[in-house]
């Protein structure tokens, strides 16, 4: 499973990271490891002197009770002293027993014999003579054993420091060594792959801005960021062969529409033009004179009517005039009936100084007519208002009536070609169309925009 875009990304620092860690847990055991030796030469330390301690006390009883010797009357004041050397006996045999791990058998002994030299259960010089002659061995080669611990662990300590300095200087070396290795390894893979994706991503995008509509391949799968960008391209491109499959194929409509226009004004109406001028010469009286009057006039309305089926294949208007004066044109002769609802027309005089593409002029006029219509047929309004004005760096189309009003997102796609219509139409010229609520107390507003090609031009 491959690795997501952020995880790539994050994989080289965290490895590092990981490495370090890994690193100052192994220093921070190795110093705990020291730390605990030292620990142990205290303890040792602290044993060596209560043992010397009561070895002292021990000699030192031992003594005094010599010099007692048999005498059935102790001194108090010696009676003080065995008291005073039996406390520091019994203070640090608790020490050793406390700190130094025996054998119970030897804790055992050690407690008893230091019980017996009591002073306080009376002063017996045999039970105290036992008690002596059972510690003092025992104290001795406890001297001997922690002596020879001493020994080794001050040459171990010594030995320890010098190869700590070195393992840790060694292993921190290899441990940072291994981390930048491993990051710049992971960064120059993972960073040369997205670079490699990037690019590719960016030489379709490239492709397709420069006219080359061909799909990127799209992922079988989406793994990352990057695939799903590039499924994105994929139908982007996708999408735009379609719009301009669309625009294409409405440019081939519009000309065709043109050169049939033109077709009939050269031909059909300049021969039914003909035809009427002869008409108009012959002369007749009677039936004959009425007969050629009702075929001039049936002539007249098909000249007009073909001129109308002309103009709305396409406006000629719009070419010789423009946009304004086109639609101005349109709305006078043909919409400006009393069984239709009146309109308000305001059209900016900066309309026709604006760069607009032939095809836009058109698809602007077509869009128009089309809203319009849609206003007359369906709206029910009692008036509308149509405006062509220029809003900062935008062109603005808006139809706006107080008829019934509706929502264009609950009208289906299919049996409603007017609104499709605008939106393709719109679409090949890079404008957006949007449906609101009018300004009357009822109705509907349509607004296009369409972005101008040349937003620096002044107004």
């Amino acid at each position: 499973m491959r690795l997501t875009l952020k995880h790539q990304i994050i994989l080289a620092p965290a490895a590092v990271l990981l490495l370090m860690a890994l690193l100052l847990a192994f220093l921070q055991y190795t110093y705990w490891d020291l730390s605990r030796k030292r620990q142990e030469a205290r303890n040792l330390g602290t044993v060596f002197v209560a043992l010397a301690e009561a070895e002292l006390a021990t000699q030192r009883m031992h003594s005094l009770l010599m010099q007692l010797g048999g005498e059935p009357l102790v001194d108090v004041r010696c009676f003080g002293e065995l008291n005073g050397l039996y406390e520091h006996l019994d203070g640090a045999t608790g020490r050793i027993l406390q700190i130094l791990p025996l054998p119970e058998q030897s804790r055992t002994l050690l407690r008893q014999a230091v019980a017996d030299l009591n002073p306080e259960l009376g002063i017996d010089v045999d039970r105290f003579n036992a008690a002596i002659v059972m510690l003092r061995p025992e104290l001795g080669s406890l001297s001997e054993l922690i002596q020879r611990q001493r020994e080794k662990l001050r040459g171990l300590h010594s030995q320890d420091v010098d190869e700590l300095v070195d393992h840790t200087a060694f292993v921190s070396i290899v441990v940072l060594g291994s981390a930048i290795v491993v990051g710049i390894f992971l960064s120059m893979y993972f960073g040369r792959r997205i670079l490699r994706r990037v690019k590719e991503l960016s030489d379709s995008a490239g492709r397709v801005a420069a006219g080359d509509l061909t799909p990127p391949p799209a992922p079988a799968q989406v793994h990352d960021e990057l695939d799903a960008l590039a499924l994105a391209i994929n139908h982007m491109t996708d999408r735009l062969l379609r719009v301009v499959g669309t625009e294409k194929l409405l440019e081939g409509a519009e000309e065709e529409r043109r050169r049939i226009a033109m077709d009939i004004h050269d031909q059909t109406l300049a021969d039914l033009a003909s035809v009427l001028r002869g008409i108009q010469e012959v002369r007749c009286e009677g039936e004959c004179k009425n007969g050629v009057a009702r075929i001039e006039e049936d002539l007249r309305r098909a000249i007009g009517n073909l001129r109308e089926v002309m103009d709305n294949l396409h406006p000629q208007t719009l070419d010789i005039l423009g946009l304004g004066p086109a639609l101005e044109s349109h709305l006078e002769r043909h919409l400006s009936k009393p069984d239709l609802p009146p309109y308000h027309l305001y059209i900016s005089p900066r309309v026709d100084t604006l760069p607009l593409s032939r095809a836009a002029r058109l698809a602007l006029y077509r869009i128009a007519l089309e809203a319009i219509h849609n206003v007359i047929k369906h709206a029910q309004a009692s008036r509308y208002e149509v405006n062509l004005d220029r809003r900062e760096n935008d062109l603005i189309l808006s139809i706006e009536d107080n008829g019934n009003g509706f929502d264009p997102r609950a009208v289906p796609t299919s049996g409603h070609r007017g609104l499709y219509n605008i939106r393709e139409r719109a679409k090949t010229i890079g404008a957006e169309v949007s449906w609101g609520a009018s300004r009357f107390t009822s109705g509907t507003r349509f607004e296009l925009t369409l972005p101008l090609p040349d937003a620096g031009q002044g107004a």
